[in-house]
């Protein structure tokens, strides 16, 4: 097999489009699993069966079902429903699907602090809300940075999937070029340096943020 390093420079401007596309939908679909999982984490700890056991049930559904599977379901069934556009269904699958494990990253740091700190607080007069946000969610956010810049780089990749409902990221552009060049090593191998790229900035920033935030000794 013959791989031509020279075209990588010369077809590297067609794969900027999509590298943006790439960005967006990995982008929206965090900031969406976010508060998607911080809302689900609150919602198990909770007590209240009304709240916890929604939370368990959506958890457990997107934890055991593929994520392809969840973006056809949404681009398929809400599409025919209300309309929804390809990139809109692509960050809702991605938002859903992260926020579940989002959900469980927040949990298990808010579990592991809630506690005894919680009851020290209630006993100074704070009410719980109050605690929550002041005292045990800034402790739990630092703990759950490591796992937080871990799933954020799965949602990166996993973004790839998007290319089977006709989104033009990195995977389907270099599809759609080899096509036509009949350079698929060479597509692919721009793609990858495109997500090497990204990754590597993810990584960059947590690791930032967590030796800014002493996450160590959260």
């Amino acid at each position: 097999m013959y791989f031509d390093i020279a075209v990588l420079p010369k077809y590297l401007p067609y794969f900027l489009p999509a590298a943006w596309m790439t960005l967006k939908v990995s982008a929206l679909g965090i900031l969406l699993g976010l508060g998607l999982g911080l809302g689900t984490a609150f919602m198990r700890i909770s007590d209240k069966a009304l709240f916890n056991l929604p939370a368990r049930a959506y958890i457990y559904f997107i934890r055991g079902t593929p994520l392809l599977l969840q973006l056809l379901f949404i681009y398929f069934g809400l599409r025919s429903l209300a309309g929804l556009e390809a990139l809109s269904s692509a960050v809702l699958a991605l938002g859903i699907h992260n926020g579940a494990y989002i959900a469980e990253i927040f949990r298990g740091a808010i579990v592991s602090i809630a506690g005894g700190q919680m009851e020290a607080a209630r006993s100074l007069g704070m009410t719980y809300s109050r605690a929550m946000i002041r005292i045990i969610l800034p402790q739990a956010f630092k703990r759950a940075i490591p796992a937080l810049g871990n799933q954020f780089i799965i949602a990166l990749k996993d973004s790839s999937l998007a290319s089977t409902i006709t989104i033009n990221e990195l995977l389907l552009k270099s599809q759609q070029l080899a096509s036509s060049n009949f350079l698929m090593m060479e597509m692919l191998t721009l793609a990858a340096l495109f997500y090497l790229f990204y990754t590597a900035i993810f990584s960059w920033f947590f690791h930032r943020l967590e030796a800014r935030l002493d996450v160590s000794n959260a």
